[in-house]
Formats: C-alpha cells, structure tokens, sequence
C-alpha cells in the first residue's frame, strides 16, 4: 500500500505569509492552556511578519453561546493578544469581526458558515468520498455493545453499497434520501492506506493503514463536525501553521485524511505538550469540581445545613459524581467561603494577577528562549515583546510540563514589586472597577497624595492585588463602621489595668497640633512618645492606637495608616474607641 504523504503549506520561507489561528469553542471561559495555545500562536506570527486569526467554532449549538465568545475574546484582550484577522471586542464591548482585505472569509464564526460546508460535503459525496448513513443512535449503541462483549474495538461497518471513488445508482440514492430530509449523518470513506502526520514537535506520526474508520462529518442536526469545519476553514482562511496541545494529535490524521481527499494543502503542525497539575494530574476544569465537592462532604458531615443555599438536587447530583458542574462548584465555594483552584483565564483575573506575569509563566510551559542571565541561570523573566522576537517551534519541548503555582504566584509578586507607587494605584483601581466595584468607589475617592500613600505601604507586601484588599480594610468603612475585635482590645486596651486605654488617652493629644499631617511626621511622633514613655519599643502605644483606628492589632505602618486617613478621621476614631472603653 502506498504511503500518503501530505503536501505542505507554502510559507514563503517563514518570512512572509505565516498565518496561525486559535479556534475555541465558546462552551465557557478560555482555559489557562488555551491561553498558552492563544500566546504561542500570536508569538510565532509576529516574529515572522504574518497573521494571527481568531475563529469561533461554535458548531456545537447545545452548549456554544455569544456570551461564551465574548468572555473569550476579553481574556485574549487584557492578554494583550490581539488579532488581525476574526472576531474582536469594541470599546463597547460588542463583537466585530476583522477579514482579509479583499473580504474572502465575510464570518469566523462557523456556525454562520454551514452552507460554505455543505458545498463542500455535496462535492466529497458526489466524487464517491463521503455518503449518507441513516442508522439511529440505537442502532450505532447496540452495535457498540455487541463489540464490546465480544471485546473487540468497534468500528462502524461501512454499509456494502459503499464503494469508495464511485457515486452509482446505489449512492444516487442515498443521497436522494437525505435530501428529501430522512434522518442521516455523512461518513467520510476512510482511506485504506497509511497516513503521516509531518509535527515539528513530535516528528512523524504515522498511522497505520485501515486504523481509521468512517467518521461523522456532518451531524444529524445539520452542523458540520470540529473535524470537518476545522479542515475547510484552515484552507479557506489561509492558516499555514497549527500550533495545538497534544490532545488534538489523535484527531490530525482525520484532518490529513479530508485534506487530501478535498485536494487541500496541509498546514505545518506542531502539538505541543499538555499543561499538569503538580501532583501529575491533568490540569482541567474538573478541578474545581474536585476541590468543591471534598468541601461540601467535609461540611455536610459536620453540618447538614452548611449548604442549604444550594439547590438540593443540584446538590445531590454533585456530590454523588453524576457531574462536574462549574456553576455548582463555584456556588458551593461561595456558600463555604473557599477558594476554588484557578484554572481559567478569568479566575486569575479576578483574583488579581497581572497579565504579564501570565504570559510570561505560561510561555515556560513547554518552551523556554535557551538564553543564560549573568549569573548562568536560565532566562525565565521576559515580556511578550521578548517572546515575539525569539519564539520558535524549534524550542517547544515534548514533555508535559507542571503547572506550579507557587511560581506564578512569585512571578506575580516581581512584577507587583517592580511597579511604581502610580503604577500600581492605576492598576490596582482599574481591578477593583472590575472586580469589587464598592471597594473602588471607597478607595477611588480618597485624595491622590493620600491613595499614593496607601499604595506604598500596600505594594511590598501584596502577591496580587486582591492581597492589597485585605489591609486596606481600614479604608473601607466609615468612621463609625467598623466592629472592634475583642481579643485585640483586650490584649492592647485592657490588660494590665489598661495599660493601653491610659497610653492612648495621653498620646491623642499630641495628634491634635502636629503638622505637617505626613507619614513620616506621624511616625516620628509615635516613636518620640514611646521613648518617652521609656518602651523598649513603640509596640506599647503602637498596638492600642492600631486597634483604636483599625479595630484589629493588624494594619499596614502606622504612619501610613493614619495619614491616609487623614487628621480628621484618625482623631474620631481615637475618640469613638475612648468612649467605648469609658
């Protein structure tokens, strides 16, 4: 049997004409390795002067939705991953779509391109390609039984008026009968001989002749399958290089199969490795399902009613393992006030990591520049300006990597600790517009000088920029809205005959007249007052002042705090913890 060798793609010597995609499927957010896809595809055409395209494959109508897209396309933006050709956000958050100059694709959603695929299916029928099959789900599932208890691998048995090459009375009427609308799907007539699968990653992938059957290339619903709409579009729209994680190698010879049976060019491919948890595990959605339904077990055996927030057959179904439910898990996390693992691009959004410290941790993940810093150590620490002028298929490595989040999360903190005051205000607001919108609208009123000052005291400390939120939760009451914890009163205020309340009785006045009002001032005066007070160190008037403005022994420098609270509000608030005490 001879061997069936691909004709590739023309890249015009890697300098002009490159042109990579990423397609998601719009069933949720973009999952943190198809982030990694997005990156490495943008990466590689920028280096050589080509095209990145986005395309929507939204030929799954049950579980695809507009919203889905639109979230997509968000993550890719504060990415930074812009594309020149397909589908992008407005400022306005509505969808429009960007084609070639002479307007040959029109849509990059594929739903909206059926009848481009059905001239496509009529042509493989009518050449003796592909042709109708009119067997029920049943019928397909007993025959899968029959296999399986004959343990034997199923494969479906392509029916004997089938003769590939050939479109005689026999396939003239099947075809009749699927026009005239009788429940059908379309088969692809598998090739009898071997296919190579060329990956610049992996090498030669070769399939064996006869190992594939006669898949589905259109459904019963009418949509095209990911393996058909994926085979036209990449011709279609020009794509050369198909940069994928290793879980789509098993569909490629199907891919390879259609494209010489269309007469098509074959893209270049190279799949990369698949992105592990750190115990070895699959990183994947269901992760957060896992770690969900160990703390609901946990809480519900402790307590029946810690989740009766939760809709109780969705409840039941859950923890029983009939489904992974995102939606469920992310309720139950709400309900128990746990944080679910990160998988999706959103949540390190929302749990304030910066993109650049995304892109540049995900560019590891299967490849790295091959570059030493001073100190021999390799290269880790780059942008994507970086990797646009040094990314190549050349240095994609063929294991899985790890995801490691404690890497990350160092990785995010660098990049925090690299900012300036300004800069990290501006962002810090800009995430909490999106995010906790009450905290922004607190923290977006207080004066300039004074917000700078809150983000110097709040940077070296924070990992993300959720981790600010935590102490600045002084800021974010009023004068009479926070609750004293009673541990820290007693142990700052009360104890030793109150030792602290008398302290803080004596040192209030001094706040009264002392300007400027500027941290360093405050400090200072602090410090003045414990010396001569005789302290071994300004923890004896430090604490019960920290518990009388903040109403825990935790809080950032004192100098800070009180000066991004202003004169005003310090004072009130020493007076409302005096009063309390009386």
């Amino acid at each position: 049997m001879t061997t069936q060798s691909p004709q590739h793609a023309s890249t015009g010597g890697l300098s002009q004409g490159v042109v990579t995609r990423f397609a998601p499927s719009p069933t949720g957010h973009l999952h943190i390795g198809g982030a990694r896809t997005a990156l490495f595809c943008w990466a590689f055409a920028r280096r050589h002067g080509g095209k990145f395209m986005i395309r929507i494959e939204d030929t799954d109508a049950a579980r695809s939705s507009l919203e889905s897209a639109r979230g997509i396309l968000s993550d890719l933006a504060w990415l930074g991953i812009e594309n020149d050709l397909g589908p992008y956000l407005t400022p306005e958050g509505t969808i429009a779509e960007r084609d070639w100059p002479d307007g040959r694709v029109g849509t990059y959603f594929q739903a909206r391109r059926v009848e481009i695929y059905n001239q496509y299916i009529e042509r493989l029928v009518r050449q003796g390609r592909a042709y109708p099959a009119f067997e029920s789900n049943e019928e397909i599932e007993s025959q899968r039984k029959a296999a399986m208890a004959a343990k034997q691998t199923y494969r479906y048995p392509r029916p004997a008026e089938v003769r590939p090459g050939l479109f005689d009375d026999a396939m003239a009427s099947r075809w009749a009968r699927a026009c005239a609308g009788e429940r059908h799907v379309i088969r692809f007539v598998a090739p009898p001989g071997e296919i190579i699968v060329p990956d610049q990653v992996l090498g030669d992938v070769r399939i064996a002749p006869g190992e594939l059957d006669d898949f589905v290339i259109r459904k019963a619903d009418g949509f095209p399958t990911y393996h058909f709409a994926v085979v036209i579009d990449d011709e279609l729209m020009g794509v050369t290089h198909v940069l994928r994680a290793q879980e789509h190698l098993a569909n490629t010879p199907r891919h390879v199969a259609l494209q010489q049976a269309l007469g098509f060019r074959t893209p270049i491919y190279g799949h990369m490795p698949l992105i592990f948890n750190t115990d070895g595990t699959k990183m994947s959605k269901r992760d957060k399902a896992k770690a969900a339904r160990k703390a609901a077990k946990d809480a519900v055996a402790k307590n029946a009613g810690a989740l009766a927030a939760v809709e109780p057959g969705a409840l039941a179904s859950f923890l029983a393992g009939e489904n992974d439910s995102v939606e469920t898990a992310e309720t139950i996390a709400g309900a128990l006030k746990i944080v679910l693992p990160e998988i999706e691009v959103w949540d390190f959004r929302r749990n304030g990591y910066l993109p650049e410290a995304i892109n540049n941790f995900v560019s590891l993940l299967g490849w790295n520049p091959g570059m030493k810093q001073a100190d021999g150590k390799d290269l880790e620490k780059f942008d994507t300006a970086f990797l646009c002028q040094h990314f190549g298929i050349d240095r994609i490595g063929k294991t899985n990597s790890k995801f490691d989040r404690a890497k990350l999360l160092s990785f995010n903190a660098d990049f925090i600790g690299a900012m300036t005051d300004e800069q990290f205000a501006d962002r810090w607001l800009g995430w909490m517009r999106e995010h906790e919108p009450e905290a922004a609208a607190v923290i977006g009123a207080i004066p300039r000088d004074r917000l700078l000052i809150l983000a110097r005291a709040l940077r070296p400390r924070a990992k993300t920029l959720r981790d600010a939120l935590r102490p600045a939760a002084f800021v974010l009451t009023d004068d009479a809205g926070y609750a004293f914890d009673p541990a820290a009163v007693e142990k700052n205020l009360l104890a030793s005959d109150r030792a602290g309340t008398k302290l803080l009785a004596e040192f209030r006045p001094r706040l009264g007249g002392l300007d400027p009002w500027t941290p360093e001032t405050l400090t200072a005066l602090v410090d003045a007052f414990a010396k001569e007070k005789g302290m071994p160190n300004p923890g004896g008037i430090a604490q019960p002042l920290r518990v009388a403005l903040t109403g825990t022994g935790v809080s950032p420098g004192l100098g800070e705090t009180m000066a991004v609270l202003g004169r005003s509000s310090t004072l009130a608030r020493i007076d409302r913890c005096l009063d309390s005490l009386a």
